[in-house]
């Protein structure tokens, strides 16, 4: 295990991890031996190609590992094409048959790619609207059940800004002067409309005057964090399930108006494949429950603090849980 490191050094691990994470570095497609465990050989899948996907950023790609050692372990002739740049392409790699299955976010799926303007609330009524209505207009089977874990948005601050002005939520960001409101976030995060805009409204605030435009920085995730840390901004957009989070010290402010939707993450993969090969969505049924914000959390740290590699990460918690040896 590696000792825990603090302040300034710290900050560099995070910042040189975080951009990989993010995409700048390209991920493995090294797939380490692994042996049937609680998930066995499965005779219809048996040489059966799948070619599985996901995002660029650190959870995706642990959950893509996650993905591709299953379906390997299980008698498929996988083909590990993770780690494509932007949410889009990635989506649009499954749409158009480039790609067969990757973990989509109910929230994403919902607002981004489907359109919707207001999130549901509840998790379990959000899944079943996802899945219905990406069935209906994209020939996409979303597998029951998602996994626990909410890789929803949150903003973060340094405990000495929490203290400094008395932050706990997203509705005390007014407590800051408007000179001071000053947010880092990812450019993705600054046009989605479960982004900043969107956000700031909920919380009556305006993007160009309670909060100028020139206080926004646009950044990518890992430097988001050190730049937070640093003091450049003292709100910080991230995941809720970034292991930097406790890393840092940080703390996530409280989303009470429920702005942001659940990102609930499912596996979602082209309906011919799912109906030629049922089998799959038994494999994911047994791996989504053990996914919880703590487990994803912890494993995101691995990666991102601890400087592991997503894919030895996913091989190492997956044995843990008995899934393979």
């Amino acid at each position: 295990m590696r000792a825990r490191t603090t302040g300034a050094a710290l900050a560099a691990l995070v910042l040189t991890a975080g951009l990989a994470g993010c995409g700048l570095k390209p991920a493995s497609a090294f797939v380490p031996d692994v042996e049937p465990g609680s998930i066995r050989p499965v005779a219809g899948l048996k040489d059966a190609e799948i070619r599985v996907t996901s995002k660029e950023f650190t959870e995706q790609l642990i959950l893509g590992k996650i993905a591709v050692l299953a379906l390997t372990v299980a008698g498929a002739k996988v083909e590990d094409r993770t780690n494509v740049q932007g949410s889009a392409t990635a989506r649009r790699s499954l749409t158009r048959g480039a790609n067969d299955l990757m973990w989509e976010y109910t929230g994403t799926a919902w607002i981004s790619y489907l359109g919707e303007e207001d999130p549901l609330p509840d998790a379990d009524e959000q899944f079943r609207a996802v899945r219905d209505a990406d069935a209906r207009r994209n020939d996409l089977a979303w597998l029951a059940p998602p996994a626990p874990l909410n890789n929803t948005y949150t903003l973060v601050v340094t405990a000495a800004n929490a203290r400094k002005y008395g932050l706990k939520d997203l509705a005390d960001i007014k407590k800051v002067p408007v000179a001071q409101r000053t947010f880092c976030v990812e450019s993705e995060f600054f046009s989605r409309n479960d982004g900043l805009r969107g956000m700031l409204k909920a919380y009556d605030l305006a993007y160009g005057s309670s909060v100028p435009s020139g206080n926004v920085f646009q950044m990518a995730t890992g430097v988001i964090f050190n730049a937070t840390t640093a003091g450049r901004c003292v709100f910080g957009e991230v995941t809720a399930t970034d292991g930097r989070i406790p890393g840092l010290n940080l703390t996530a402010l409280a989303d009470s108006r429920r702005f942001f939707p659940n990102y609930n993450p499912a596996i979602t993969i082209r309906a011919p494949l799912l109906r030629r090969h049922p089998e799959i969505e038994q494999i994911f049924a047994r791996i989504a429950p053990k996914l919880t914000t703590k487990v994803m959390m912890d494993l995101n740290s691995k990666v991102d603090v601890g400087g592991g590699d997503p894919v030895f990460v996913a091989r190492d918690w997956m044995r843990k849980e008995g899934f393979v040896r």
